[in-house]
């Protein structure tokens, strides 16, 4: 399967590794991120064209997917933007609940809305991924806004599956507790990181490369045959339990 995939949130995590590991399967990229630092040097080691954007800005999407598209085609997109914001329910505020939607659910919707005409001029389909969390399905305390945000991403993964088929297939990947910067604050103390590790039937986090695996595969010519689906990249933590 030829054409290029758009990454956003390429400039670290889950979508470095996955623009790494399509790059190293001579798939074309297209990085987004707001990170200069960190993106310009990566697109230039990876031969990526690239948007620099921050997308809380006014016609962002539009940009990114006219810059990545450039009139012609896209064969997939892979939405690797998100936040982790855990707090008791008695402290979120409107605000928390409101970012928590925007960036997780709304950007997602923006980021395949904006670049549905030219997914669907890919021969033989083009293909979405979206991110939700291990929380949705098993339900952890303190995670009431990501829980509600990523629950609606799954929502729409499913809608959109329904709606867009069969020219854009929807699939959505559900990753327990993954080493990324945005979990930093969790993976960075060694005690609490171990001590979520052996919550897992397979008693480890995960790592960026565990997830963009799965991602690169639902974005290939392997997977034509599957839409509509929320995968989990989780250590079995979502349907197991370690014996104890």
């Amino acid at each position: 399967m030829s054409g290029k995939i758009v990454i956003f949130g390429a400039n670290g995590g889950i979508g470095e590794a996955s623009a790494r590991r399509l790059h190293a399967q001579g798939r074309e990229v297209h990085l987004v991120a707001r990170d200069a630092e960190a993106l310009a040097p990566l697109a230039a080691e990876l031969g990526a064209s690239h948007t620099l954007v921050d997308l809380d800005e006014a016609g962002a999407f539009a940009r990114v997917a006219e810059e990545a598209a450039q009139g012609g085609a896209l064969a997939g997109l892979i939405f690797a933007v998100g936040t982790i914001n855990l707090k008791p329910f008695a402290r979120l505020t409107r605000a928390d609940f409101e970012r928590d939607y925007l960036v997780n659910a709304l950007w997602a919707a923006e980021a395949v809305q904006s670049a549905v005409p030219a997914l669907a001029k890919q021969e033989g389909g083009a293909s979405v991924v979206l991110f939700s969390s291990v929380a949705v399905a098993q339900g952890f305390p303190n995670h009431a806004s990501i829980g509600m945000a990523k629950g609606a991403v799954e929502g729409l993964t499913r809608s959109l599956a329904a709606e867009l088929a069969p020219k854009v297939r929807i699939n959505c990947i559900a990753p327990s507790l993954t080493r990324t910067k945005l979990a930093s604050k969790l993976t960075a103390n060694a005690q609490m990181a171990d001590a979520i590790a052996a919550m897992h039937p397979l008693p480890r986090l995960g790592e960026p490369e565990d997830v963009a695996s799965l991602a690169a595969f639902l974005v290939s010519g392997e997977a034509t045959w599957i839409t509509g689906q929320v995968m989990a990249v989780d250590g079995g933590r979502s349907t197991l339990r370690p014996r104890g």
